[in-house]
């Protein structure tokens, strides 16, 4: 059986209102993109090398493979989280002693039960009149029983005696509703604000993803404001490439600019937002980015496809001039769709992946809802290629994708959307469990295409257009087909930090990511995380997967590897972090196989 971003706990009708998530399986929240797979494998690697780069120690952590996840840095120790993404067991933060960076040490362990850090990884100290020292946020994402969500907070002014301040605090409502455990949260980010001290969450069930805390006394954390960035802010929402559908928050970062203090919010195929955060109550925007069509990076390559639009987390430079955002990819093979008869082309991402290099082409044939209780989805034809065309709503992808598969003779499955005010011609991800291939979820228009019946998108908005297409279940229809493309995976942006739409000023990716003889038996070959350098403007820091550590110069408003790391056996990093040591910068990076590596960057000044 193949899982496509299988969201926990998805179940129910399909009608999505006020923000809260849809949940049939549509990918209109974080936690469907986020959950389970969104880390992609572990097979295969790159050789090792290496290149202006000293590996000057690492440590191997007790823990299973897959499961260590983000790093953060403070004051001579590291924090690693311990993962739930291979099982819900020894869940938790490493902390390790790096004050000698050559020599690290495991210095205590932070548990946890039934619910796992990843993203959220960080240390500061707060100054304020409630509370005065060092401070780790993490968040939480249910794993298992006994788990909470929102954000735990960690008096780590003794690092070695770790203490509990808060545990499971967020938002505690869901649309109208008040819930007893805090919405499970993807990231966390915290800052001092002199007389008051913040932290900023990725709410992984709502639309209104962008929760925002006073920690100001970290023993009585707050929810004073959240947002739907994409409601607030409709500027930040790009028209094409029609793939850019799934717009939630993923990651963030804020930083002290001139007085102010500036949001930088990775928001998933919306780019990357530069916010006004010093009221948290009434934050402004001040900037944005588009992501470029065709993607600028496959074009290097001879490649035309649309950028993926996967914003993952972004920083800025020493300097501020510059905000670079890692554009993560798991998926190196993206489908084209199109109606052959009408010869239109058709919006659909992959819910259940066709294979690579393969192309289905056949008569489509309407099956109606699909759900259990509906009309029984009549069988294809075995000696044909048939494609199944589902209405999406009632019931969940998976289901339909069941009783498709139980009548058996169809070879993919096309869902198009339902009626209803977030729907209609939206376009929209799926997660979804099954077999055959499946596309969706196509916007409306589409499959009333497909069956030659007329469309209004102002009717099925209003609610007076047709609730289902007006022919018999069993109905064929247009020839389709489906085919996937290299697209390359996942790489990096710079951009000019600038009021209203920022400039793209260069792309970077290592040389394998869009060579389509490293699309497969490589292991995953997507940056993940930046760390800009804190003594130098023009450094930065990457870690990729399978790719290893990468370090970039910023030369000429662009983006020139100088060096970069891969260890015998290949590497799987996750996070990445500078941090200073006797006068000297040092990065920490997280293997999720291994532990903590620590590196020293020694190209040219």
């Amino acid at each position: 059986m193949i899982t496509s971003l299988v969201a926990a706990g998805l179940s129910g009708v399909a009608q999505a209102h006020d923000g809260v998530s849809s949940t049939d399986g549509a990918i209109d929240n974080a936690q469907a993109t986020h959950a389970h797979d969104q880390h992609g494998g572990s097979g295969g690697h790159l050789p090792a090398s290496s290149d202006n780069v000293r590996l000057v120690s690492k440590l191997q952590l007790d823990s299973v493979e897959g499961k260590i996840a983000d790093v953060g840095v403070y004051k001579g120790y590291a924090y690693l989280a311990s993962w739930g993404g291979v099982g819900c067991d020894n869940t938790g933060v490493h902390v390790v002693d790096i004050r000698n960076p050559g020599k690290p040490k495991k210095a205590a362990f932070i548990p946890q039960t039934g619910s796992a850090p990843g993203e959220g990884i960080q240390t500061i100290h707060i100054s304020t009149p409630a509370f005065n020292g060092d401070i780790l946020v993490t968040n939480n994402e249910i794993c298992g029983d006994g788990g909470v969500g929102g954000m735990n907070i960690y008096d780590v002014t003794d690092p070695v005696h770790p203490k509990t301040l808060a545990h499971g605090v967020g938002d505690f409502t869901l649309g109208d509703e008040t819930t007893a455990l805090a919405r499970e949260i993807h990231s966390a980010f915290a800052w001092d604000a002199g007389e008051k001290a913040y932290a900023v969450l990725v709410d992984n069930e709502e639309g209104t993803d962008v929760d925002i805390m006073d920690i100001t006394d970290p023993t009585k954390a707050t929810l004073v404001a959240e947002y739907d960035l994409d409601e607030a802010f409709p500027q930040i929402v790009q028209s094409a490439p029609a793939n850019l559908t799934e717009i939630f928050l993923h990651d963030m970062v804020v930083k002290n600019i001139h007085g102010r203090q500036i949001m930088a919010a990775s928001y998933w195929d919306a780019g990357y937002v530069l916010l006004d955060v010093t009221d948290p109550k009434k934050i402004k925007y001040l900037g944005d980015t588009d992501f470029t069509d065709p993607d600028p990076e496959a074009a290097e390559s001879g490649l035309t496809v649309a950028p993926e639009g996967n914003g993952h987390q972004a920083e800025f430079t020493l300097d501020n001039r510059y905000v670079i955002g890692a554009d993560e990819d798991f998926g190196p093979y993206a489908l084209s769709a199109r109606n052959v008869t009408d010869n239109t082309a058709i919006t659909a991402g992959q819910g259940i992946p066709l294979a690579p290099g393969r192309t289905v082409t056949g008569g489509s044939v309407y099956v109606g809802r699909a759900c259990n209780g509906d009309t029984a989805v009549p069988a294809g034809d075995p000696a044909a290629v048939d494609v199944a065309v589902v209405e999406r709503g009632v019931c969940t992808f998976t289901e339909k994708v069941a009783n498709v598969e139980a009548a058996g003779g169809y070879d993919a499955i096309l869902v198009f959307n339902r009626t209803g005010s977030d729907a209609c011609d939206a376009q929209s991800g799926m997660s979804v469990e099954g077999t055959l291939p499946t596309f969706g979820v196509a916007p409306r228009s589409q499959g009333f295409t497909i069956f030659d019946q007329p469309y209004s998108n102002a009717d099925c908005l209003a609610g007076t257009g047709p609730a289902t297409v007006p022919v018999p279940v069993g109905t064929k229809g247009d020839q389709l087909t489906f085919s996937s493309h290299f697209d390359g995976w996942g790489y990096v942006h710079l951009y000019r930090n600038e009021r209203g739409k920022m400039t793209e000023l260069d792309t970077y990716a290592i040389p394998e990511g869009h060579d389509p003889a490293y699309a497969s038996g490589f292991g995953d070959l997507s940056v993940h995380e930046v760390a800009t350098s804190q003594v130098r403007s023009d450094l930065a820091y990457f870690s990729y997967y399978a790719g290893g550590f990468r370090v970039t110069k910023i030369k000429n408003n662009k983006l020139v590897e100088v060096g970069h790391f891969i260890d015998k056996g290949g590497n799987n990093f996750w996070g990445v972090q500078t941090f200073n040591c006797g006068g000297q910068e040092y990065v920490a990076a997280s293997d999720r196989d291994y532990g903590l590596y620590i590196f020293k960057y020694t190209g040219q000044q």
